[in-house]
This record gives C-alpha cells, sequence and structure tokens, in this order.
C-alpha cells in the first residue's frame, strides 16, 4: 500500500449542503477544475485556491486534505490485504 494525499473535498461539501457548481462559482475556477481536483486527479493545488476553498466551505486545510493508505494501481495486492487473494 503507498501512502498519498487524500482529497475530502466531497466530504465537506456534504457536509455543508453545498453544490460543487456554486463552490466552483464561489471560488471562481471551472466546474471541470473542481472535478478534478474532488478526485485527487491533480498534481498540486495553489494555496491561494485551497485559502478560497476553506473560506468558501468555512473550514481548515486538514478538513479538505488527509493522508493515509490507497492502493498502488501498479502492484499486485498482498493476498492477506483487502482486495488480495486470500
Amino acid at each position: 500500500m503507498a501512502r498519498d494525499i487524500i482529497v475530502t473535498l466531497d466530504v465537506m461539501l456534504a457536509r455543508r449542503k453545498m453544490k460543487a457548481k456554486d463552490l466552483a462559482s464561489a471560488i471562481g475556477i471551472t466546474e471541470a477544475n473542481l472535478s478534478l481536483l474532488k478526485s485527487g486527479k491533480v498534481k498540486g493545488v495553489r494555496f491561494e485556491t485551497l485559502a478560497k476553498l476553506c473560506e468558501a466551505l468555512d473550514c481548515r486545510p486538514g478538513d479538505l486534505l488527509d493522508f493515509g493508505e490507497t492502493a498502488d494501481p501498479g502492484r499486485p495486492a498482498h493476498p492477506l490485504e483487502p482486495g488480495g487473494l486470500a
């Protein structure tokens, strides 16, 4: 298992009962870019964008990002790990 940054923006959107479309408009980015950010398919995020997200969602950066175990798609699962052969 690899340790990666996990984006939990979708969780905060649900907690705030806010639509992604409204958040994108509020912080001045496209819905497509917000979708990429939500899915974690970005290499990085500007501090300015992170600050705008936090302001719009009334949260802290740690509420939007986590660090933990994720499956490494390039490595077969160990038989005793979830998704393994056992």
